[in-house]
């Protein structure tokens, strides 16, 4: 399709559908400034990804952790929603959009409006940290002031434990709540719509892989080809922004 037919379809479907759910990766927010993780040239081809079980058995990977989250909080605390940020939040506003299902863990969604409990965070917040033991709150700003000035690893004062950013690192577990949220919103949608995701990384990308199953719509957009491309009803290769600003009338 030609670009205006393709935003015409998107619309269309938009129209139609009565519970969509939304599905968001690394490519809305690299919009926002937001580095990639896993592309080529992406913050994993540079450093190695810390192991979960090695954040637990070493105080060593503990400090290169926050040392490595303390680094990029001036980008992640200047990012702010894109257009395609707006755009979602709008559609979930007029209640159009049931769920958002983010594998991104900057926070955007909540920032551009989205209440907490529409947002499904499959692999956790960086904005915050939390006790691995029991799960007590912590705040990036907090911690940091404390590691630079003593360069202690941040430990719980409630219990003693450690306490780790709030994503879900490699080795880790996958959080149960929130994948039950997901599997929920999707077996319940009509419309699915992926945004920015390379749709490889799993168990996450399984979820518009489950929409398209139950019999729900599936629009994917995406700079890149994705393997679920073949089998979605429309595919549009283009920036999100740029896309979902103008199918849905925002800024």
């Amino acid at each position: 399709m030609e670009r205006a037919s393709d935003i015409t379809e998107l619309k269309r479907l938009l129209g139609a559908a009565e519970r969509a759910v939304v599905f968001t990766g690394a490519g809305i927010s690299t919009e926002s400034g937001i580095p990639d993780f896993r592309s080529p040239g992406g913050i994993w081809t540079q450093m190695k990804p810390i192991m979960f079980q090695d954040f637990c058995a070493s105080v060593e990977a503990r400090r290169e952790t926050w040392r490595r989250r303390f680094a990029s909080d001036p980008v992640m605390r200047a990012a702010e929603p894109n257009r395609g940020h707006r755009a979602v939040a709008r559609l979930v506003r007029e209640g159009k959009v049931s769920a958002v299902i983010t594998q991104n863990i900057d926070g955007l969604h909540q920032a551009s409006g989205i209440p907490d409990r529409q947002v499904i965070e499959l692999h956790g917040n960086t904005t915050y940290a939390t006790c691995l033991d029991c799960a007590a709150r912590y705040e990036i700003a907090e911690l940091r002031l404390a590691f630079e000035r003593d360069g202690d690893v941040p430990e719980c004062r409630a219990c003693g434990g450690f306490v780790k950013p709030a994503t879900i690192s490699f080795g880790q577990s996958m959080p149960e709540a929130a994948m039950l949220r997901a599997e929920q919103a999707v077996r319940a949608a009509d419309l699915c719509l992926v945004l920015g995701s390379s749709l490889v990384v799993y168990p996450a990308a399984g979820f518009p892989e489950m929409a398209k199953r139950q019999g729900a719509k599936l629009v994917i957009v995406n700079r890149e080809e994705t393997p679920l491309d073949p089998w979605a009803d429309l595919v549009i290769h283009a920036g999100i922004g740029d896309v979902m600003g103008e199918a849905v009338g925002t800024n």
